[in-house]
């Protein structure tokens, strides 16, 4: 309408906004305090926040100043010149996000005890930690800590961020994702598939779609995975049975129809789009995949309701349309299962692993043991990282362009593109010790 003299952007983590939600605030300009969260998050997701990123991604550089109200009634403002300026940095350096936790009807203890989260709670199930898209960034100005979206850098900084070649492909959008899905003394998780490339292209507009892949963190007593279809099962009758389910006419038998591996730590599970998938109880699932609007078709939730007191929606007329039926047990097996091989390539004095993702999946991990210094290099590309095993590790710059950055176990942390090359060691409590990291990357 008009450019006034000083302009000041209200900036909002997504994870806060959605916590509002639950507390009644409604979407934008509708009047709806008592909507289900489900219908508020999607509503924001797939239309509020897109819009509100275009606009502010317009903006960046015309910005007066910037207020973190992630806090209510406790706003902190920086000027425009310092978010630009943090931004920039940022890019330049490994980093972690903000991470969140949040209960679930299938959620688990683990994240619990080894996270330092709240005893109180019932469980935890999800933790998202390392998603752009989702997570925030924490900043300290003078004593001062504001909070901002890390969205914000994948639409300020997305070629020093992802390179030149991802952000060719893919935008500013982040394509990796790591999370967290915890169910140690928990249940298990909703029997899903994810749409292929052609359908969710046709169907939602999407380039590429929600591959992935489950890494064991830590395993209990009977842990598995549910992962392709069994042989010579019969397809139309599966599906049948899906809908009676659906409607509460039978109790699904999904191990008549789906596979069942037992799974133990550093397992890694692969999970190329139309695969019929779902961790079993009593595993913790470090979640590696890529990351596109979100798409999951659920065929069975085990006759559960959700928090919410009512039965959890599922979606067996998309899920029919992408099940690749050749996906049984043969090919899984020498697929997807532990698909681990040596890499000799690279030039690291320690044991380097391809262990993911399959070859229909974008995503690249390798995994790395090693109780001293490791060298690695960008390549002009975005890395995501997370210490698998061992208390501790510093990264480090070799010509000391960054800080050195500790990281703890578990902890997902992001090297942009920009970094170049870096190091990794045991540190402190793991000084001397081996540890194990995982590594993602777009190939």
């Amino acid at each position: 309408v008009t450019t006034g003299d000083i302009l000041v952007y209200f900036d909002m983590a997504r994870w806060e906004i959605q916590l509002r939600y639950r507390k009644g605030m409604t979407n934008y300009k509708t009047n709806n305090p008592d909507e289900d969260i489900l219908r508020k998050y999607k509503r924001a997701y797939f239309i509020e926040w897109r819009i509100a990123d275009k606009h502010k991604a317009r903006l960046f550089e015309k910005f007066d100043y910037v207020i973190d109200t992630n806090k209510q009634n406790d706003p902190k403002m920086i000027t425009g010149q310092a978010f630009c300026d943090s931004l920039a940095q940022l890019a330049t350096r490994p980093f972690r996000t903000v991470p969140y936790f949040d209960p679930g009807v299938w959620g688990g203890q683990w994240m619990k005890e080894v996270c330092h989260l709240d005893k109180k709670q019932k469980n935890f199930a999800w933790s998202f930690d390392g998603v752009p898209e989702e997570n925030s960034i924490l900043f300290d100005y003078d004593g001062v800590v504001v909070e901002l979206p890390c969205m914000d850098l994948v639409l300020y900084q997305p070629k020093a961020l992802l390179g030149e070649q991802i952000y060719a492909r893919f935008g500013a959008e982040f394509p990796i994702r790591f999370d967290f899905l915890d169910t140690m003394g928990g249940q298990n998780l909703s029997l899903q598939v994810h749409p292929v490339t052609e359908y969710i292209k046709k169907n939602f507009g999407m380039t590429y779609t929600q591959d992935e892949s489950y890494y064991i963190l830590d395993a209990g007593e009977g842990a598995c995975v549910y992962l392709g279809l069994k042989e010579n099962i019969d397809k139309e009758q599966m599906i049948e049975d899906l809908r009676k389910a659906q409607k509460g006419e039978i109790v699904f038998d999904a191990e008549k129809y789906i596979n069942k591996f037992p799974a133990k730590k550093h397992d890694h599970f692969l999970i190329p789009a139309g695969t019929c998938h779902c961790s079993g109880n009593n595993a913790m699932v470090l979640e590696i995949s890529a990351t596109p609007y979100i798409f999951t078709f659920k065929l069975w939730d085990w006759e559960r309701l959700g928090l919410d007191g009512k039965p959890r929606p599922v979606h067996v007329e998309h899920g029919k349309e992408v099940i690749q039926w050749y996906r049984t047990t043969p090919w899984v097996k020498e697929n997807l299962v532990n698909a681990v091989y040596e890499v000799k390539e690279e030039a690291n004095d320690c044991k380097v692993e391809h262990t993911g993702l399959h070859a229909l999946e974008f995503i690249e991990t390798r995994r790395y043991t090693t109780d001293h210094i490791t060298n690695h290099d960008t390549q002009g590309t975005v890395h995501v990282l997370n210490l698998i095993d061992g208390k501790e590790a510093i990264v480090e710059s070799p010509d000391h362009a960054f800080e050195p950055f500790v990281v703890h176990y578990a902890e997902t942390f992001i090297i942009p593109a920009q970094v170049g090359a870096y190091t990794i060691r045991p540190y402190g409590e793991s000084e001397n010790e081996e540890i194990k990291l995982i590594k993602a990357y777009v190939r």
